[in-house]
């Protein structure tokens, strides 16, 4: 069963074909980052303009490499929420329009959810119950997942995202946009010699990565970084001794049998290595690719819905704030 997923939840323009939930026949994403990048952050304006541009180009290479026509399709997968209002209309209406015309199944999906399912598009087996770390630019959540379709949120961040707050760490310490590659790759050549703090909110769940945020902003400003490398690496590490301690401990609580790592920061490389090291359960990550805003994911996520007969008439909506449980 093929399904055509539609990713433009934010500045990623994405098409893929999937095969039975787990096989990519092909994976198109026209990336934003360089138009973004000369104001420092995403534009939603533009972001939805650029949308409108690429999204019917990359539709057809999609098709084009999967090699499939509209005939071979079984459903039309779309990110219905959440993100950019602007943006999540254009990819909505274009998978609207194709599931009429082609009389095919619309089936909206929670991006978070579609990052979740990144993981089954690895060659590796998924033995529920388990526990998913989803990190990224809007979200930092810890959710049990019980079965497909089956979640129960366990923390999420009460302030900054782990992907927001490397953007802003990196903006403070002038590395440039996007953040998270750019603290990763200067973080290399430093090391975490600098003592930041970590928000552990004993009894919770739940993330807060604003203060370890403005702590680097004190010393940067009152001339106490004297090598940005260094800087990076401790702010690297700070984000990340939290995210892998809470993540463990929840799995160990639930007593999950496996951990999956999804979302944009899933592709930094410390994060999937110290989590791997400490957690005495198996981690599932899917590859870089995998992790930021794809389509693949979306169409995936598609399948399994479509399995339960989770169709949607054509009047989706988008739901820029939608929860995922």
């Amino acid at each position: 069963m093929k399904i055509l997923g539609i990713e433009t939840s934010c500045d990623e323009t994405a098409a893929a074909v999937v095969e039975d939930g787990a096989r990519i026949l092909s994976n198109q994403i026209a990336s934003q980052v360089e138009i973004h990048a000369r104001y420092g952050g995403i534009v939603p304006e533009v972001a939805s303009r650029q949308h409108i541009l690429s999204i019917i180009p990359i539709l057809k290479q999609a098709m084009a490499e999967a090699e499939a026509a509209w005939s071979d399709l079984a459903g039309i997968a779309v990110t219905i929420g959440p993100g950019l209002a602007g943006s999540l209309l254009v990819g909505v209406n274009v998978a609207k329009a194709i599931a009429l015309a082609q009389g095919l199944p619309l089936i909206g999906v929670n991006h978070l959810e579609g990052h979740i399912y990144a993981n089954w598009l690895a060659e590796h087996s998924i033995d529920f119950p388990v526990v998913c770390l989803i990190v990224s630019g809007g979200h930092s959540d810890l959710v049990l997942m019980r079965g497909h379709g089956d979640y129960v949120v366990l923390g999420r961040t009460r302030d900054d995202a782990a992907g927001e707050a490397f953007d802003k760490a990196a903006r403070i310490l002038g590395l440039g946009y996007p953040g998270g590659p750019a603290i990763e790759q200067a973080a290399r050549a430093g090391t975490a010699s600098i003592q930041l703090p970590r928000a552990w909110l004993k009894g919770s769940s739940d993330f807060s990565f604003s203060g370890v945020k403005t702590a680097l902003l004190r010393l940067v400003e009152g001339g106490k970084v004297s090598s940005v490398a260094d800087a990076a690496a401790s702010f690297q590490q700070a984000v990340i001794d939290v995210l892998v301690a809470k993540t463990v401990a929840v799995a160990e609580e639930r007593r999950v049998k496996q951990i999956l790592l999804a979302g944009g920061v899933a592709s930094n490389e410390l994060l999937r290595n110290w989590l791997a090291e400490k957690s005495p359960l198996p981690v599932l990550v899917p590859e870089p690719i995998l992790c930021t805003d794809n389509a693949a994911m979306i169409a995936a996520c598609g399948y399994y819905c479509l399995q339960v007969g989770k169709i949607d008439g054509l009047d989706l909506d988008v739901v820029p704030s939608l929860k995922l449980a």
